[in-house]
């Protein structure tokens, strides 16, 4: 991809649809006049009275306690340098994201018009009361040192410079580990420090606390080794000048040493450098984009190495979102007064443990590993981790508590793991599973519509990130000229059936088919089987059908039952398969559920919707979910004899009978199904009872159909689907003007299905 294209791409996601990356989300009722009278004038009176009285209130009836505010004059934006606090901007929204997805942390991005210490730490002071704790972020040095420490003494909640800690944090968690793997004492280990602002100073004093000796550690600014002779040295570079006075060069340094860490520029370090250093060298290479020494020529150079850069794309990625989300919402969830060096401390231990335990296969997926395992390649955990969020906050907030600064103490830990798990969240990571998933066995796939704007653009992306291989079927001369305004400039194979070079290939599909009807006892002449190939949907069928394509997408612009008759005919349901029918995975406010049949059958008999929920179970699975079923009724377990309740009813006993391992109850009324406390105080022999419902099987098509398009516009859910089941060849049809985010997640899923057809 070009930087030109890049940066079209970029500026076009930061202002469509809407500008910025973050907004504020009512929490509460607003549509009536009495839920408006009690948000503000004149019940919002009685929550500021409590507070007047008690000013510990205000975490009780207020946000305070799940805010942070993400502050910075934009003196030393990533690696912009002094932009201004309006250029900060789009950097400090990111910030907020970040908090969000990773620990559900609510943010306010803040953005100070003043390089001065005084009115900027006023500043903060001022605005502190609205906020459970503040995120420095993109100070320049020395100054960030001095706002910090003036703002931990002076607030009472917690503050964190990120660029400071968060690298030191992460990277100590991965100083632990290398250390270990080396086969070295870290007490003994020479180091050397190439860098000396804000982020190296903290990595020094974190390396300090996990046993690194200062008489071991040599510091590099841009004037040289910071030793004891150099004149107007600042107090933080002070406390790590060196006494090694005869070294005159990083070259020198770096001779005879164990561990080399960078935070500086790119090629700072060179292969003839990396030579001369201990056996097993430690290379923390972090500056960013390019780090200090090119990962490849690294490992190329020593096969010893043990390294770590700031990189996403190379092993062992020194990556601050492993720490301050969690940090933050450890601190929060106690209500510190301060993020102090034990709770950091917690941090280090806490991801350095983690990196030992067996890795999720979810973990493996996304990150496109056979398996990944403690070692010279895997020494922190990756930030897609879903075990961060209940692993990282604990340890944090234990220490908090345990060292004196926590006001709000927790009593159960064991329900704050609980309270933390489901904080995990899985609408996007379901997403990124399932496209990492697609990457790693990539397949053809056959777009029917691809002179569609929406479809090419989708395909677009599929192939340029590597989860599929599109087949682009259309009008030839529309789809090059699309692909040159979208910039798609690959030579991909282009199929247009009106074009003479098509007629050979129809004519052999067209045989084939004509034998495939006639074996079926379905025959039609050689002419009329001609005919229909010459159409989109049944050519692409085939073409799937003989194994020139893995899968198939198909429905854009045209209605379900005119796409998937064609495709019925040419390809047909699996071995085994009683009925097809589809499932949509609606990704809610509330976690992920799958609605099943919404597209297909429309008044199922009782063994037909045993089947689709069997099918459903299994499509489940495929997403890594262990499937819990309710079998929905507008009555609840026999208290109607209506045949439309009965035929549920023996749906359900005959799922038990089949298959005595799925969990599965019904008849069932939706509300019982998702309120689990419903179902227990009403229905407390049910075997949902405690379960977290995950699919949901309707007894007709008019049921399916509306809850899902209805779940879609009221709740904001995200539609993953619909998913076709049964059916013997990988194929998916699309909802009528599919977005370009649906088609792509559509096209993973294809190649996901196909995949499990090996």
């Amino acid at each position: 991809m070009s930087n030109e294209r890049k940066r079209k791409e970029a500026l076009i996601y930061h202002s469509k649809p809407e500008p910025g990356k973050i907004k504020v989300i009512p929490s509460k009722n607003y549509r009536s006049q009495t839920d408006l009278a009690l948000a503000y004038s004149p019940g919002v009176a009685f929550p500021c009275l409590e507070i007047d009285k008690n000013p510990d209130d205000v975490y009780k009836y207020t946000s305070k306690s799940n805010l942070v505010a993400v502050i910075s004059n934009g003196t030393a934006v990533l690696g912009l340098g002094d932009i201004g606090p309006l250029a900060s901007k789009p950097v400090m929204e990111g910030k907020g994201l970040l908090f969000k997805i990773f620990a559900d942390i609510d943010v306010f991005d803040i953005e100070v018009d003043t390089a001065n210490i005084d009115e900027f730490v006023k500043t903060v002071k001022n605005i502190a009361p609205t906020f459970g704790g503040i995120n420095l972020e993109d100070i320049k040095a020395p100054e960030a040192f001095e706002i910090e420490r003036r703002l931990i003494e002076e607030l009472d909640i917690p503050v964190m410079h990120d660029d400071q800690h968060g690298t030191a944090i992460i990277s100590g968690a991965a100083l632990i580990n290398a250390v270990e793997l080396a086969k070295k004492k870290i007490s003994e280990v020479k180091m050397v420090i190439c860098g000396a602002g804000a982020a190296a100073i903290s990595c020094a004093k974190m390396y300090r606390a996990i046993g690194v000796k200062k008489k071991n550690i040599m510091m590099f600014d841009s004037k040289g080794l910071v030793h004891i002779k150099r004149e107007n040295l600042s107090n933080e570079k002070r406390m790590f000048s060196s006494s090694n006075t005869h070294i005159n060069s990083l070259e020198e340094a770096i001779d005879g040493s164990d561990v080399f860490i960078g935070l500086s520029k790119a090629n700072m370090m060179t292969k003839e450098m990396l030579l001369t250093m201990n056996d097993d060298p430690i290379v923390f290479a972090m500056a960013n984009p390019d780090p200090e020494i090119s990962y490849k020529v690294a490992k190329r150079t020593r096969e010893d190495i043990i390294m770590a850069t700031g990189r996403s794309d190379h092993p062992n990625q020194v990556n601050n979102v492993l720490g301050f989300p969690f940090i933050f919402r450890g601190a929060l969830d106690v209500r510190a007064t301060k993020i102090n060096e034990e709770m950091k401390m917690a941090a280090v231990h806490a991801l350095a443990e983690l990196a030992k335990e067996q890795v999720p296969e979810h973990v493996n997926i996304i990150y496109k590993e056979k398996k990944l395992s403690f070692g010279k390649d895997y020494i922190i955990p990756k930030p897609f981790d879903q075990r961060l969020i209940s692993t990282i906050p604990l340890k944090v907030a234990k220490a908090a508590v345990k060292s004196g600064v926590a006001n709000n103490p927790i009593k159960n830990w064991e329900k704050y793991q609980r309270i933390l798990e489901s904080r995990k969240g899985d609408d996007n990571k379901i997403i990124r599973l399932l496209r990492a998933k697609a990457k790693l066995d990539s397949k053809k796939i056959v777009y029917t519509e691809a002179d569609r704007l929406g479809v090419l653009k989708a395909a677009q992306i599929v192939y340029e990130d590597g989860i599929g291989i599109p087949i682009l079927m259309g009008r030839e001369e529309r789809i090059k000229k699309l692909m040159i305004e979208i910039d798609f400039n690959h030579d991909l194979k282009i199929i247009d059936l009106s074009l003479e070079k098509s007629k050979k290939q129809i004519k052999k599909y067209g045989r084939l088919f004509f034998k495939q009807r006639e074996i079926r006892g379905k025959a039609i002449t050689l002419s009329q089987s001609e005919k229909l190939l010459r159409r989109r949907d049944y050519f692409a069928s085939m073409m799937v059908k003989v194994g020139e394509a893995d899968a198939l997408i198909s429905g854009y612009s045209r209605s379900y039952p005119e796409v998937v008759k064609p495709i019925l005919k040419v390809i047909g349901k699996a071995d085994g398969v009683r009925k097809i029918a589809a499932t949509n995975l609606m990704i809610t406010s509330k976690g992920p559920i799958f609605l099943a049949d919404t597209s297909i059958n429309i008044d199922p008999k009782y063994n037909d919707l045993a089947y689709i929920a069997l099918m459903t179970s299994n499509t489940a699975k495929m997403f890594g979910y262990n499937p819990v079923v309710a079998m929905l009724s507008y009555s609840n377990f026999g208290s109607s004899n209506h045949p439309m309740a009965n035929k549920v009813k023996k749906a359900v006993k005959l799922l038990n009978r089949i298959n005595h391992d799925l969990v599965v109850d019904g008849p069932i009324q939706s509300d019982f199904a998702l309120n689990k406390i419903m179902l227990k105080n009403k229905f407390d022999d049910s075997k949902l009872e405690n379960q977290k419902v995950n699919i949901l099987v309707f007894p007709n098509l008019d049921a399916a159909n509306i809850t899902y398009k209805v779940i879609k516009e009221l709740d904001g859910a995200k539609s993953i689907g619909p998913i076709m089941m049964g059916m013997d060849k990988s194929v998916h049809i699309l909802q009528l003007k599919a977005s370009v985010e649906e088609i792509v997640n559509m096209s993973a899923i294809a190649v996901v299905d196909a995949q499990s057809r090996k």
